[in-house]
């Protein structure tokens, strides 16, 4: 390989690392699947150290551009280079974001019904709360959708979590 390429073929290696850093966790922690402990502990790994790597990924990013840059020819080539280099950014950028909070959002006002009015089905679990006298089920199927429900039992704030 000559000298000219390498600092294009490290480019590519950077977007490859900042993509996989980006996409690993959101594929492993995704809802409704079940998760491996070994897997789930390697996302959760990636989610600790991301937001640094992805500064050194994009940092590195911006070197090769540099160094690839003044012995590069053509507006293509130059221009497909800079296209990698704003990937790699915001593919940092991206790892930012926490697509669950998009996706999930807390219910906040729940309406209950008396148990025997209830019409779950004979196996469905629920998140059973009872504080004093007062006692409420939240059916994890309707949880799985908002992940979080905000209520009040027997006059003390709760947050049920699923």
């Amino acid at each position: 390989m000559q000298m000219a390429r390498k600092p294009i073929f490290w480019l590519g290696l950077i977007l490859v690392l900042s993509f996989v850093l980006l996409v690993y966790p959101i594929y492993v922690i995704r809802p409704f699947r079940y998760q491996g402990p070994h897997e789930l502990a390697l996302a959760l790994a990636v989610l600790r150290v991301r937001p640094l790597l992805q500064i050194a990924l994009a940092i590195a990013a911006v070197a090769c551009l540099a160094l690839w840059w003044p012995t590069s020819r053509g507006v293509l080539r130059k221009g497909g280079a800079c296209i990698c280099a704003l990937l790699v950014i915001a593919c940092g950028i991206l790892s930012r974001v926490n697509v669950y909070e998009l996706m999930f959002h807390p219910l906040e006002r729940a309406e209950f019904v008396a148990a025997s009015e209830a019409k779950l089905e004979g196996d469905e679990q629920v998140i059973a709360i009872k504080i004093g006298d007062a006692a409420r089920a939240y059916p994890i199927r309707g949880m799985s959708y908002h992940h979080i429900v905000n209520d009040t039992l027997g006059g003390v704030p709760l947050a049920a979590t699923y």
